[in-house]
């Protein structure tokens, strides 16, 4: 879970750099760029959660 954090947190830097880039230079790559981290990540936490639901719901107790 801590690393899951990190990459959390390396995530929202990153799309926010992008953003600020964006609002300094006015080239939308640095947007582009951002969108995709956020689409990325935000598929990729949709996955883990499914798998921590699948594991509470599928895990038959003893």
């Amino acid at each position: 879970m801590f690393l899951l954090r990190i990459l959390a947190v390396l995530t929202v830097i990153a799309v926010a750099a992008g953003v600020v880039a964006y609002v300094f230079t006015r080239q939308a790559r640095y947007l582009n760029f951002s969108w995709r981290v956020f689409r990325y990540s935000l598929m990729l936490a949709l996955m883990i959660f499914a798998l921590l639901v699948l594991e509470r719901v599928a895990v038959i107790p003893l």
